[in-house]
């Protein structure tokens, strides 16, 4: 077992997690991602921790549930860690466990790299600090719009709360990504209008070779140019996975576009939208799918407020 990342573990379950000696630490991995989940598990027994490792068969999209056991011992663990393919970060799993006080890190499509450069490497304390600003002026606004390229997408935030994914998760109940640094919202339902240009990284398809152009009506993705775009459709499927579902913003200056949109959506620079499930964290939506794609350098404005200009945040 590589030590690097038995070290790199532990420094993440006490700096993002502050995990103590004699907490119950649950370590959620699906047989792609085991090796890793048990440096974890390791490191977590290092440091005193009443470890667990859960292994499950490997889900086959973002957003769908873990089994019902998983979903309890993550309920009943002061700490869990979800170390997967396919992301359990929008599942009533996850929604469950912090609902219940556990602080809940999850990491899907982490790679080893990603374990031991990049967007983990980051002064958390700054990210954090970016991101809750961020979050606020999500929270206070009612309109956004994306320009990029002669495209653009408007949609209502009205009355929704942004989220922080910060990636310190020291209380009961905080949960988000790991590495993290972004802010999230999910948009109102039915109103988003336009074409964005997606030049970033989809998430289960990876980083794109070439960018795709997306048409959304009525809140709805009605058209997906390129081969990438069909699969991105066919993932979604004809129902409510087509909804638009979120839009998040980059915060994180050590990420990198990787092209597993764990570490993609978290690059400073980057906004991403999402298709699907929001009900976990202020939509309506419940779809059993969620997809995000990212985009790279784009303009966005909140109540026709600049609020980026190609990608940096103004102040």
């Amino acid at each position: 077992m590589n030590q690097q990342q038995i070290e790199v573990s532990k420094n993440v379950l006490v700096q993002c997690l502050g995990l103590r000696p004699g907490e119950t630490l649950a370590v959620v991995a699906d047989d792609a991602k085991r090796e890793l989940a048990e440096s974890i598990y390791e490191a977590g027994k290092e440091l005193g921790a009443e470890a667990m490792l859960l292994v499950m068969k490997e889900r086959s999209r973002s957003g769908e549930e873990p089994p019902a056991p998983i979903a309890e011992a993550m309920a009943r663990a002061d700490v869990a860690v979800c170390v997967t393919r396919h992301s359990v970060t929008h599942t009533q799993a996850r929604k469950n466990a912090a609902a219940a006080g556990t602080r809940v890190a999850t990491m899907p499509g982490m790679t080893e790299d990603m374990f031991l450069n990049g967007a983990i490497t980051a002064e958390y304390t700054q990210v954090k600090a970016l991101t809750e600003r961020v979050t606020d002026m999500l929270t206070a606004g009612k309109e956004v719009r994306i320009e990029k390229e002669g495209r653009s997408l408007s949609f209502s935030i009205h009355g929704r709360n942004g989220v922080p994914s910060t990636g310190m998760y020291l209380n009961p109940g905080e949960s988000g990504n790991l590495p993290s640094g972004e802010a999230y919202i999910a948009p109102v339902e039915g109103q988003g209008e336009g074409r964005i240009i997606v030049d970033g990284s989809i998430a289960g398809i990876g980083a794109l070779p070439e960018p795709i152009e997306l048409t959304i009506e009525g809140g709805r993705l009605i058209a997906a140019t390129g081969e990438n775009g069909k699969k991105l459709l066919s993932v979604l499927g004809d129902g409510y996975g087509r909804y638009l579902g979120e839009f998040g913003i980059g915060t994180n200056n050590k990420a990198r576009i990787t092209g597993v949109v764990l570490e993609d959506e978290k690059v400073y620079s980057t906004i991403h939208i999402a298709f699907g499930s929001n009900n976990t964290f202020g939509g309506t939506v419940a779809a059993g799918v969620h997809i995000d794609a990212v985009v790279q350098k784009p303009d966005v404005y909140i109540d026709d407020v600049l609020i980026m200009r190609q990608g940096e945040l103004q102040s």
